[in-house]
C-alpha cells in the first residue's frame, strides 16, 4: 500500500527547501509560535540554525552576514512581539545597505483584518513596510518559492537592504502535493546584476579629478561591501589621490598606507576641492557635505548604484551610476587614468598633518594612568592585534567606538564591523556571532559597558555554539562616563552604571573563560591567552570612571550641552 504522506509536503518544508535551493546555509533566529518547526526542519535538512536569546541580536547577525558575504542573511522570528523585536535590526540593515531577510510567522489574515483578537494579532506587513526596503506576504504554500525568490533579489540588487517576508501560520501548516510544491520553487539567477556606468560619465569624472588641485577619495562601507578591493586599490595607487576611509571601510587599503589621510580627516575635508565618494553618502557622518567641515567650493564625484541618492545634500558634478566593481573597471581601463596625478604639494601637506597628529596620538597612548584610561587599554589591544591582523573586529559604544576606531588600525577589508550609519547600540554580539560563523575565524568584540548591556545575554549563545569570539568590555561604570552625580535625589545619575558588575563571572557561568584586568599589561596578557585558546572568552577591563567625554565625539549634537543643567527659566 502506498503511503500517501510521502506524496505530500507543507509550507514549513517548502520554506526551508526554497531557502536551501538558493544557497542559504545558515539561519539566525529565535523560535516560537508558529515557526519552531521551521527551525527543526532546517536542521534536519542540513541548514544550520543558530538560536539567539533576543530577536534583535539574531537580526543583527543576519545583517552582518549579508555585509560579509554579499548574500542576504536570513533571520527567523516568531509572530507579534518576536517580529517587532527583529524590526530594529531590519531597519538598521536597510539604513546601512546590508542585504537581509527577516522571515516571521503571523496570525490569520481573516481574523487580523477584522481585529477579532487573534494570538499576537498584528498587521505585521503594514508595520514592516515602513522600515524595510520591501515587505511581502505569502498567502498560499505554493507561492513560497516565488516569495523567497523575490525577497532574495530585492534584498541583494541595486542598493541592498532589508526585506520582510510574512508567512502566516496557516501557510506554514498548509499541506500540498509534494511534486507540485517542488515545482513551485525557484532559483534566483544573478540576484544582483552588475550595472556599468556610461562612457560620458566616466570621462566627466576623470576630467574633474585631473583638474583638481586638492582631490580626495572617500571610501565608505559600500566600497568594502562591493568586494572590488583590487580595482579600487589600482585606481587609488595609479592616481596617487589621498583617500579617507570611513570606519567600516578601514582595511580596504591598509590603514598605514601612505595615501591614507584618516589621521588628517579635518584638514582633508576642509580643503579638498574635488571629492570622490565611493560607497559613501553625504549624510550626517560626512557633515552633509557642508561648510565648515567641507570646502564650500568643493565639487563632488559620486559612485552610486541608486540614482535617487545623487544630489541629496550637495550637487553631484560627476555622477557615476553603477555598481562599484563595474565603475572602477571602467575607470581603470580608461586611457587617461594613468595621467592623473594628485599634486605633490597637496599630498605633502596632508602627510605632514598625518605625521603631526600621529605623534600627538602616540603621546596620549604612552600616558600611564592609574586607574587605567581608554588610551592605555587600547595601546595594549593595538599591540596584541598587530600580531593577529586576521582577527575580525566588532566595535560599539561611545568613547569605546570613537577611540578604538582611531587607535586600532586595520590591514584587511571587511575586518571591522561597527555601529554604522545609525550609530545603533546593541549590534555587538550579534555581529560578532555572524563574523565567527560566516568566516570561521577569530573575532574580537570591543564593547563599552553600556553597549554590551544591549546584547549581553548573547554571551550564552557564543558559549552554546563554542564560537572563537572574545568580548572585551571597557567598564568605566557609565554611559559615556561613570562619575555622573544626581544632585536632586538618592537615585543614580542618568548615565551611571555599576562598575562593580563582574561581567567576567557572568561569562564564566555560561562556560566562557573570564578575565578581570586593571592594567594595560594585565589586559595584554589576558587578550593573548583568550586568542590562543580559540574559544569563548570575556575580559572585564576596568577603566577610570572619569575618563571619556559625553556622547563621545558627538557632544555637539546634545541640544543642552555636555551634561549641563537646563538654563534657569527653561521648562
Amino acid at each position: 500500500m502506498t503511503d500517501s504522506r510521502a506524496a505530500q509536503t507543507d509550507g514549513a518544508h517548502l520554506l526551508v527547501d526554497a531557502l536551501k535551493l538558493n544557497g542559504v546555509r545558515t539561519i539566525y533566529g529565535l523560535v516560537g509560535i508558529p515557526v519552531t518547526d521551521v527551525a527543526r526542519i532546517a536542521q534536519a535538512s542540513g541548514v544550520r540554525f543558530l538560536g539567539f536569546r533576543h530577536e534583535s541580536s539574531a537580526g543583527h547577525a543576519a545583517a552582518a552576514a549579508g555585509f560579509l558575504t554579499g548574500r542576504p542573511g536570513v533571520c527567523l522570528t516568531a509572530s507579534g512581539p518576536g517580529f517587532l523585536n527583529g524590526l530594529a535590526a531590519l531597519a538598521n540593515a536597510t539604513t546601512n545597505c546590508f542585504p537581509m531577510i527577516q522571515i516571521a510567522g503571523s496570525s490569520g489574515r481573516r481574523i487580523v483584518d477584522l481585529q477579532r483578537g487573534d494570538y499576537e494579532e498584528l498587521d505585521q506587513l503594514a508595520v514592516a513596510r515602513q522600515l524595510a526596503k520591501a515587505a511581502y506576504r505569502v498567502d498560499c504554500a505554493q507561492d513560497i518559492g516565488l516569495a523567497v525568490a523575490r525577497a532574495i533579489r530585492t534584498a541583494a540588487s541595486g542598493r541592498p537592504g532589508g526585506v520582510y517576508l510574512d508567512v502566516p501560520a496557516a501557510v506554514l501548516g498548509e499541506v500540498v502535493d509534494a511534486a507540485a510544491g517542488a515545482a513551485s520553487l525557484r532559483t534566483v539567477v544573478d540576484p544582483a546584476p552588475r550595472v556599468s556606468p556610461g562612457s560620458d560619465a566616466v570621462e566627466r569624472a576623470l576630467t574633474l579629478l585631473s583638474e583638481a588641485d586638492k582631490p580626495l577619495i572617500v571610501l565608505g562601507k559600500g566600497a568594502a561591501y562591493a568586494q572590488a578591493d583590487a580595482e579600487i586599490r589600482d585606481f587609488v595607487e595609479t592616481t596617487g589621490i589621498p583617500f579617507l576611509p570611513m570606519s567600516m571601510a578601514k582595511g580596504l587599503l591598509p590603514d598605514d598606507h601612505p595615501q591614507s589621510v584618516a589621521a588628517a580627516r579635518s584638514l582633508a575635508m576642509r580643503e579638498a576641492d574635488v571629492v570622490m565618494l565611493v560607497g559613501a553618502r553625504l549624510n550626517w557622518l560626512l557633515g552633509h557635505g557642508e561648510a565648515p567641515q567641507w570646502n564650500p567650493e568643493a565639487r563632488f564625484v559620486q559612485v552610486e548604484i541608486d540614482p535617487t541618492e545623487l544630489d541629496s545634500n550637495q550637487t553631484i558634478s560627476a555622477p557615476l551610476v553603477g555598481d562599484i566593481g563595474s565603475v572602477f573597471e571602467a575607470l581603470n581601463r580608461h586611457p587617461s587614468t594613468p595621467d592623473i596625478a594628485a599634486p605633490a604639494q597637496w599630498r605633502q601637506a596632508l602627510a605632514a598633518k598625518v605625521a603631526a597628529n600621529t605623534a600627538k596620538m602616540a603621546e596620549r597612548l604612552a600616558e600611564e594612568r592609574h586607574p587605567m584610561g581608554f588610551h592605555g587599554a587600547l595601546r595594549a589591544v593595538r599591540d596584541v592585534l598587530a600580531e593577529h591582523p586576521d582577527i575580525r573586529l566588532v566595535n560599539e559604544g561611545a568613547n569605546t567606538l570613537d577611540l578604538t576606531r582611531n587607535v586600532i588600525g586595520m590591514q584587511h577589508p571587511r575586518h571591522r564591523l561597527d555601529s554604522g550609519t545609525w550609530g545603533v547600540m546593541g549590534i555587538g554580539l550579534g555581529y560578532a556571532i555572524a563574523a565567527a560563523v560566516e568566516t570561521g575565524g577569530p573575532v574580537l568584540a570591543i564593547e563599552g559597558d553600556s553597549a554590551f548591556g544591549f546584547s549581553a545575554m548573547e554571551m550564552e549563545t557564543i558559549c552554546r555554539y563554542r564560537l572563537p569570539a572574545t568580548v572585551l568590555v571597557f567598564n568605566n561604570g557609565g554611559i559615556y562616563r561613570g562619575d555622573g552625580v544626581n544632585t536632586q535625589s538618592a537615585d543614580p545619575a542618568p548615565t551611571s552604571l555599576l562598575q562593580s558588575t563582574r561581567y567576567d563571572r557572568m561569562a564564566e557561568s555560561f562556560g566562557a573563560t573570564g578575565f578581570l584586568v586593571r592594567t594595560p599589561s594585565e589586559l595584554a596578557l589576558a587578550l593573548k591567552q583568550a586568542i590562543a585558546a580559540g574559544g569563548p572568552a570575556l575580559i572585564d577591563c576596568l577603566i577610570d570612571p572619569t575618563d571619556g567625554t559625553e556622547s563621545g565625539h558627538l557632544s555637539n549634537l546634545n541640544p543642552v550641552g555636555i551634561g549641563a543643567p537646563l538654563t534657569q527659566g527653561i521648562r
